[in-house]
């Protein structure tokens, strides 16, 4: 450990950096924490944040009394925060030279606190280590650039690109669409590139000014902060070129929604092969079972998937995204695709996470998903050829509390992510969908307050 602050403390030297944003991820996906001065960052090697913090919902409230002080200590005692040093990456929009250092959270025991976003995550990869296997993941963002909104009564619309002109109609992998904001995406390119995030191909997708940035593929808990990275750095961008980026799942009626792709395979650690084909180049049963286990607990665990009450408007009939964990191969009509390639690339897409999810926690649900199918021994159903949209055998629940109900009465997830987790990320979730069923909206004042 000594040695890796060692390194840190050369990094942080080396580019004169003079503030440390140290932060943690919440269950949302926030970044919370403190900006430090380097000189004290260095001396303290870490911060202390309010356990609280990862009971906080999106809104900045806070779970119910009964459920707060049973799941954190009364007294409203600290967390210890400790700076990984493979998590430290400039900030290019600073004014002053500044890095940020991503933290895991301990109790003052030394163990890893229960709530932590990325801890779950790690929790997840321990077991396929414990097993020889390493998870590999290649995400895929998908994101709304939108003109700069200030009313939220004021529905989201197409920012003006290089032309003068806002986007109208579905403009799928144009070039020249894409190019409209083409002084936007070099500045993302030269500060991604200055963090060292491996970003792979810009993409325009269906929605107007809708994008996608693919990732390469890699280790799990560092594309988690990439990711995590990368969404503070898009924004930042966008606010530069007077325009905005959102990560809602569905932020434009009528609209296609903003998903998070998860490719995911498994090789040996030892050895560096797949484990999702045989030696002759077909599938093998533990890929079978990892699809199989995908199926099953996919539905169980959607509130990782889809967080939030507008991530379930993609889920609606007549839109782009699957709405069922039925699995195909080069099939985009199901929610499990199988993309065409060689017996070591083998994987699986996961279509159906929302591009809201917390990505630590987004990775380590469709990772435990496929483990529990590896260690369980769990058959998929047969592959789908043709059109799957409308296939109801696997059907996912289709609101925020329909699933936050299943997930709470599976004790196999229980087991493996831990009963103050399950039970915490699930009271900040119905927090904040109180908050949201107290706002009256647009479509009850023009429908209703006239005619009823």
């Amino acid at each position: 450990m000594s040695t890796k602050l060692d390194q840190l403390t050369s990094w942080l030297k080396e580019r004169k950096i003079t503030e440390v944003e140290c932060l943690i991820s919440d269950l949302t996906g926030i970044a919370r924490g403190k900006i430090s001065p380097t000189n004290k960052f260095l001396d303290e090697k870490g911060m202390r944040l309010p356990e609280s913090v990862l009971l906080q919902t999106v809104t900045g409230d806070y779970v119910e009394d009964d459920i707060y002080y049973d799941l954190l200590d009364e007294a409203d005692i600290d967390m210890f925060c400790r700076p990984d040093a493979n998590a430290v990456f400039v900030v290019p929009w600073a004014i002053e030279p500044t890095a940020m250092v991503i933290h895991d959270t301990f109790d003052k025991q030394g163990n890893p606190i229960e709530l932590s976003p990325r801890n779950i995550l790690k929790r997840v990869l321990q077991m396929y280590a414990d097993k020889g296997w390493k998870p590999i993941v290649a995400p895929e963002m998908e994101f709304y650039l939108t003109k700069r909104n200030s009313d939220p009564d004021f529905p989201l619309v197409a920012p003006m690109g290089r032309s003068g002109r806002p986007e109208v109609g579905r403009q799928s992998f144009s070039i020249d669409a894409a190019n409209e904001f083409d002084p936007l995406f070099e500045d993302v390119y030269d500060w991604c590139e200055l963090q060292h995030l491996d970003l792979d191909t810009l993409i325009h997708e269906d929605g107007p000014a809708q994008m996608e940035i693919n990732f390469r593929h890699g280790e799990a808990l560092h594309l988690a902060d990439q990711i995590t990275v990368f969404k503070r750095t898009m924004r930042e961008a966008a606010l530069k070129h007077d325009v905005a980026a959102t990560f809602m799942a569905k932020p434009i009626t009528d609209e296609p929604g903003s998903a998070m792709h998860i490719h995911q395979s498994v090789v040996d650690i030892k050895t560096g092969k797949s484990l999702f084909s045989n030696e002759d180049g077909t599938m093998s049963q533990l890929f079978l079972h990892h699809i199989g286990g995908l199926q099953k607990y996919i539905p169980e665990l959607l509130p990782l998937f889809a967080p939030n009450v507008n991530s379930f408007r993609r889920f609606l009939p007549d839109t782009s995204a699957p709405v069922n964990v039925e699995w195909g191969e080069e099939n985009r009509t199901v929610g499990l695709r199988v993309p065409e390639a060689s017996p070591q690339n083998r994987r699986v897409e996961n279509r159906l996470a929302g591009a809201d999810a917390n990505p630590y926690l987004v990775l380590a649900a469709s990772l435990l998903c496929g483990y529990i199918g590896m260690v369980e021994g769990i058959n998929p159903g047969a592959p789908v050829k043709g059109r799957g949209y409308e296939r109801r055998n696997l059907r996912l629940p289709l609101t925020i509390e329909a699933a936050l109900e299943r997930m709470e009465a599976c004790k196999t997830a229980e087991k493996y992510l831990g009963e103050k987790f399950m039970r915490g990320y699930v009271a900040v979730k119905r927090a904040e969908h109180e908050n949201f069923k107290r706002v009256i909206s647009s479509w009850e004042r023009e429908f209703l307050l006239l005619s009823v």
